[in-house]
């Protein structure tokens, strides 16, 4: 409920904080008094958007703060969601600057707009004549019906199982989709992949064969330079390894004079083994050598398919041709298992639809069993509100496709007089009927739904009598479940508020100022009676003040 409310430097307000209690609270005030800028400044701190033109003095700061008890809301999922500190008492706090730049705070933290106005729509419904026009929409009206048939549970469930189907439906229009598009491109993927299939790539294969084909393209130099190399070591005359093993002769025999001569003769046996050993490997190896042109076109055939292959493939290396290879494979592999895997997914799309169907067959059922007790209430109280003749034709009938409240369309018509037509009731009822209907309707919901502070702006506009009086009881009754507030010209509904306070203006030096006061029980007779007759204060309209409030 709105505990305290504050309001510092907007519209015609200077600077003014009131307070408020549970039940019913009436707002009454000459008309242009400034009873909708308390409403407007209330719908800031709410969340509605505000611009420089809402400051008094340009050059101050506007400041708006409410005050909440939010104890009984079930609101702490909210807070913790938006990382918000929770506490029964929460103040909302909008600030406008002379810059034009807006602030908003909860409980001192910073907040978006968007949270304080999902915030505020959680603990005020604002009843304006725009807010009266949601009753012709069909997604209020079937708000209501599913409030009297206690549906949220299954609304809940519903909702789970629709958001499942959504994401199973879109997953298999993902795997329909890129079925179509990977058919046409999967006979080429496949050529594809059997190129590099066929090439039997490896890592570091281009290297080799390259060197391979170095080694047979120059076959006659290398057996040349071979043969040139093992002579020169082998020469019986003039050969490097015959003349090392003389001079290992010669040194033998001084291996005995000296440490130095031993260590010298070491050295030229260890060059001689060494040097013995390269020419047989020389000789191996021209031994091994042979022009061979039948696997020169082989290696030149190997080379030319990898050159091709990287061209085709806009690389330079093994590694990523083989990496393209793996990547065609998936390819070719997800086309082969799409089918298999798109029957799959439609198993699980029909499954999670007939859930969806269940709970969408029990929220339907719970509208239809509440209408006849919708439409009894409903026409009942219009006969109390001057409407003896109010009838509704209201029919839930099943969809062709899943809304985000159930699988129904909803047939809500209304006729004011008798013999009349039904018919949409944005057509056929008038602004002051289609208020009384909404507060017929709002006093149902207030039974059934933990509905937050209600403020209804003027919705008696229109009326008078007992017909206003009537309403001014609805409204009491329904401050028996919530906080209700009714800004009003009417006398008789300013009265049965268990609270009233008066919106006035006074003129001063610096100009016009909006002020608000609660009245105590002689104001209020004054304040009545000027409502029913004038400033003139006659002793009939006075006692028929205190009549009214008692």
């Amino acid at each position: 409920m709105l505990v305290n409310l504050s309001i510092q430097n907007f519209a015609l307000i200077d600077d003014v904080s009131v307070s408020f209690s549970n039940g019913f609270t009436t707002i009454t005030g000459e008309t242009g008094a400034g009873k909708s800028i308390l409403l407007g400044g209330l719908s800031m701190v709410l969340g509605k958007r505000a611009d420089l033109s809402s400051l008094k003095n340009k050059e101050q700061k506007c400041v708006i703060e409410a005050e909440f008890d939010i104890s009984k809301y079930q609101l702490y999922p909210f807070f913790e969601e938006n990382d918000l500190d929770y506490e029964h008492t929460t103040i909302l706090r909008r600030e406008i600057l002379p810059s034009g730049k807006s602030r908003a705070f909860v409980n001192d933290s910073p907040v978006t707009l968007d949270v304080m106005r999902a915030l505020g729509d959680q603990l005020v419904d604002v009843h304006s004549q725009h807010q009266t026009m949601r009753l012709t929409e069909n997604d209020f009206q079937m708000k209501v019906l599913d409030a009297l048939s206690n549906n949220n549970d299954n609304i809940s469930r519903y909702t789970e199982e629709l958001d499942k189907l959504k994401i199973a439906s879109s997953e298999l229009h993902k795997m329909e989709d890129f079925q179509t598009t990977a058919d046409k491109e999967h006979d080429y993927n496949s050529f594809l992949l059997k190129e590099l299939e066929d090439a039997k790539l490896k890592e570091g294969m281009q290297e080799a064969l390259e060197a391979e084909y170095e080694q047979l393209s120059n076959v006659e130099q290398i057996m040349e330079q071979l043969s040139t190399g093992h002579q020169l070591l082998s020469d019986e005359q003039l050969g490097i390894v015959g003349r090392l093993t003389d001079l290992k002769r010669a040194f033998q025999n001084l291996s005995d004079f000296g440490t130095e001569y031993k260590s010298l003769s070491d050295r030229i046996q260890s060059v001689l083994i060494e040097t013995d050993d390269i020419s047989s490997e020389l000789e191996q190896l021209k031994d091994g050598v042979e022009a061979n042109p039948e696997q020169l076109e082989v290696v030149n055939g190997q080379l030319q398919q990898l050159y091709d292959l990287q061209k085709k493939h806009h690389t330079d290396t093994v590694s990523d041709l083989i990496a393209i290879r793996e990547e065609l494979a998936k390819k070719v592999d997800a086309v082969a298992n799409i089918e298999s895997n798109i029957k799959e997914k439609r198993k699980e799309v029909e499954a999670i639809t007939k859930k969806v169907d269940v709970w969408a067959n029990k929220i339907s059922a719970g509208r239809k069993s509440v209408i006849p007790r919708l439409k009894e209430t409903l026409q009942k109280n219009l006969t109390s509100l001057g409407m003896p003749s109010a009838s509704f034709n209201i029919e839930v009938s099943p969809s062709k496709s899943f809304k985000v409240n159930g699988k129904d369309d909803l047939t809500f018509l209304f006729s004011a007089n008798k013999g009349s037509n039904y018919g949409e009731l944005k057509k056929v009822a008038s602004g002051g009927e289609l208020s009384r209907i909404m507060l017929t309707i709002k006093s149902i919901l207030a039974v059934y739904e933990n509905l937050p502070t209600m403020m209804f702006d003027e919705i008696d506009t229109g009326v008078s009598g007992e017909i206003s009086n009537r309403m001014g009881e609805i409204m009491q009754q329904m401050s028996e479940n919530m906080q209700v507030f009714s800004i009003t010209h009417l006398p008789q509904v300013a009265s049965k508020g268990s609270y009233q306070f008066k919106v006035y203006k006074e003129e001063g030096p610096e100009g016009t100022s909006t002020h608000i006061k609660q009245l105590n029980m002689d104001e209020r007779v004054k304040e009545l009676a000027e409502m029913l007759g004038g400033k003139s204060l006659s002793e009939s309209a006075l006692a028929h003040a205190k009549e009214l409030l008692q």
